[in-house]
């Protein structure tokens, strides 16, 4: 295969954000998702599913404390470390035979949500969050939450981080200083480029945080229809974006 037919096979198989439409909408659409669902797993269950680093600190402060360690809390590491090495091998195989990733993997998130919702939801109002079913649950939330992590950086071309907002914040804040006080235009062109793509992720994550804090208030974990929604709503968006093979030579 030649070098123009290999670099064309890449930008099929991980579309760039800016190739249509629905992928330049896309991370902002995948961080309402994850700031929605963190607050309301983190309401529900005392359990970070996107912030996994957050759950490291609640563990460190329980043992500290002498308190109970949280299992859903310890689980969350391995869980999604391991998700997240099993959605790579899923993607390098998908690639193998031609199969565009972006796809597979939104809908991989959106059953994984889906399964959130209807375990949270099947457990009852007051799930005791250190019951079996609501580490279950929580585990598939985390799952979830790895795979949207994942496919920002594997699948999509050019994307921030849709669930990690503290580089997105760095980074918008170093790309804005470039921006003013730059005097190189092209580094001042690239930052501009970046800004484009990160403040729409830190907004849409924030406003996230505030629809699933107020609706986990006032319907509890039915709360999880609203990212449940939004990822079906990403499977679309992103459906478009690529053709479902790329040929073989």
């Amino acid at each position: 295969m030649s070098p123009e037919a290999e670099d064309r096979t890449a930008r099929l198989l991980a579309p760039s954000v800016d190739s249509t439409l629905g992928t330049k909408l896309l991370p902002g659409v995948l961080s309402v998702i994850a700031g929605s669902v963190d607050v309301i797993s983190f309401l529900g269950l005392g359990l970070f599913t996107a912030h996994i680093t957050g759950n490291l600190a609640v563990l460190a402060a329980h043992v500290a404390s002498g308190g109970d360690t949280p299992l859903a809390a310890m689980l969350s590491v391995p869980v999604f470390m391991a998700v997240l090495a099993l959605t790579k091998l899923l993607v390098s195989g998908l690639e193998a035979i031609g199969f565009a990733s972006l796809r597979p993997l939104l809908l991989f998130q959106f059953l994984l949500l889906a399964g959130f919702l209807d375990l949270c939801v099947a457990a009852g109002p007051r799930l005791d969050p250190n019951s079996v079913n609501a580490i279950i649950a929580g585990m598939f939330g985390v799952a979830a939450m790895a795979v949207q992590n994942a496919l920002s950086q594997i699948s999509l071309t050019g994307a921030p981080s849709t669930a990690v907002m503290t580089a997105n914040v760095t980074r918008f804040m170093m790309d804005l200083g470039e921006m003013l006080l730059g005097r190189d235009p092209v580094d001042v062109a690239s930052a501009r480029k970046r800004a484009k793509h990160t403040w729409p992720a830190i907004v849409g994550f924030t406003l996230g945080c505030a629809l699933g804090a107020a609706f986990h208030a006032v319907v509890g974990f039915w709360s999880l229809v609203l990212p449940g929604g939004l990822a079906l709503l990403a499977l679309t968006m992103g459906g478009a974006a690529t053709p479902r093979w790329t040929s073989q030579p």
